[in-house]
């Protein structure tokens, strides 16, 4: 069997973050982005690479771990980058244990973690978890570096020059100096789909509810890496270092869309960027594109309040973005100013409806549980919801993530924090959110999911699915809505 120089591996921990919910095909299943992009650049490098995704294929973290050893890479790597700032740190449950078996079947195989957890707490993750290695940041520069180290049989005083690594020494942990981001990412090459089943993977339910029959095949993509905003309760620069955004040039992400579509009879497209819809000249530039190919696409990207225009909706629409996904939080003015948001929220509606005029659904987040939330201003994020109307809402309780202003305030107060990774997760059974500064986490937790049951089977939303998207439709909403979750911690 051919020995790889590096295997990338993206745990699988669906079950234990999802519950129930992950039986019933509710959750989507994407492929791993980050495993693709560091798995493709590593190939470009001359390196035999190997990129494993347990979810999909199913393995549980013991056959994972054998799957790994019996590739024989130089240098293991477990990528916990999530498709969204909070999935790094759930997906921490199947890294640690997928690392705890690599090492009881080779104790001598070199094991890595990369992704936005480690990045954020690199000192932790080296003391808690069965690793060698904690890669920090993007990768580009410390990955090729470490395995021509191991190679060469370098010992630790020789790798702690290379940067962005935090590992063991001892009794000591060595964090090395960070390295700085890659300017331009059109040096990187096309992401590692060809090393992935891309049949298998399935888009959200919701972004097909235009045709709930058609989630597979699916595809994520991104045009830019990083976000300039300051969210206090974002983690997603922890991987970067600082609050910037980096542009790929439209002729690579056509490129990319074309290979994807004509390769692999892609039609549901996921944009990762954290801030899609903010460049106005250059979104317009890039659907344009978009729209000359006429494929037939259904994108759904991120946007702000304060970031779309007409205009530019309008340029996405014809583009098959046919989602767009907000982040209104919460409906409370004094809420919003405290986790410095960064919007006006009385022109929360002049955008709804413009999005809508647009003809664009709306994928629409809320967080219950912001230091500032009471029972009050909560209440008025309900409203909000039912004003709203959206087609579809992520509906979260707040979290103190790892990387975040939060999760730093978290810690200098003294604030409860979930006592696993795995209750990081909103549908965990243990999950267990930030408690505010009048109400406990388990309160906001009830909150929560009170007003999921509230939106959901609200009889306004229901007629609104069924008139837009029709009978079927709706019924799957209906049953999503009936299943419940088990809660260890939520309290009235």
């Amino acid at each position: 069997m051919t020995r790889h120089d590096i295997v990338f591996l993206k745990p699988g921990s669906q079950k234990a973050l999802y519950g129930e919910l992950s039986d019933f095909k509710l959750t989507g299943l994407e492929p791993p982005l980050w495993g693709a992009i560091l798995a493709g650049f590593m190939r470009a490098k001359g390196y035999a690479t190997a990129l494993f995704d347990a979810e999909i294929e199913g393995w549980s973290w013991q056959e994972a771990a054998a799957r790994v050893v019996e590739a024989g890479p130089t240098l293991a790597v477990i990528s916990v980058s999530g498709s969204n700032p909070s999935a790094s740190t759930m997906n921490m449950v199947g890294a640690s244990a997928i690392a705890r078996h690599i090492k009881e079947i080779a104790p001598t195989m070199p094991v890595a973690i990369c992704g936005l957890h480690p990045s954020a707490l690199p000192g932790r993750t080296c003391e808690e978890e069965h690793v060698d290695f904690v890669v920090r940041g993007e990768g580009f520069e410390t990955l090729p570096q470490l395995v021509e180290a191991l190679k060469a049989g370098a010992d630790l005083a020789a790798i702690a020059g290379i940067q962005g690594l935090a590992f063991r020494d001892g009794d000591r942990t060595v964090e090395t100096a960070m390295p700085a981001l890659l300017d331009d990412l059109d040096t990187l090459p096309r992401p590692a789909w060809d090393l992935l089943p891309m049949e298998r993977y399935r888009a959200h339910n919701w972004h097909c509810f235009d045709d709930i029959t058609r989630r597979q095949p699916y595809a994520v993509l991104y045009t830019s890496l990083g976000c300039p905003f300051k969210c206090s309760f974002c983690c997603i620069n922890a991987l970067f270092g600082r609050n910037t955004i980096r542009y790929r040039g439209v002729d690579s992400v056509i490129d990319e869309i074309d290979y994807l579509v004509n390769t692999y009879g892609i039609r549901n497209i996921k944009i990762m960027d954290e801030m899609f819809a903010m460049n106005e000249k250059r979104v317009a530039a890039l659907c344009d594109r978009i729209i000359e190919r006429g494929y037939d696409l259904n994108f759904w990207a991120y946007a702000r309040v304060n970031t779309v225009s007409p205009g530019m909706l309008a340029k996405m629409k014809r583009a098959g973005i046919n989602w767009v996904s907000y982040g209104f939080e919460s409906g409370s003015k004094r809420v919003i100013n405290d986790v410095t948001k960064g919007y006006d929220t009385s022109k929360v509606m002049e955008v709804v409806r413009q999005t809508y005029d647009e003809g664009l659904h709306i994928c629409a987040n809320y967080i219950f549980g912001l230091p500032e939330d009471d029972f009050e201003s909560m209440n008025e994020t309900l409203q909000m919801m039912f004003e709203i109307n959206a087609e579809w809402a992520n509906i979260y309780a707040a979290m103190a993530l790892p990387g975040s202003q939060l999760y730093t305030l978290a810690l200098e107060n003294r604030w409860p924090l979930p006592e696993s990774w795995q209750a990081y997760s909103q549908y965990a059974p243990n999950s267990l959110p930030l408690p505010t500064k009048y109400l406990s986490g388990g309160q906001v937790l009830a909150f929560r999911d009170y007003a999921f049951d509230a939106y959901y089977k609200n009889p306004g939303y229901l007629n609104m699915v069924r008139e837009k998207f029709g009978t079927q439709t709706m019924e799957y909403v209906i049953a999503m809505s009936h299943k419940k979750l088990e809660r260890q911690h939520a309290v009235i």
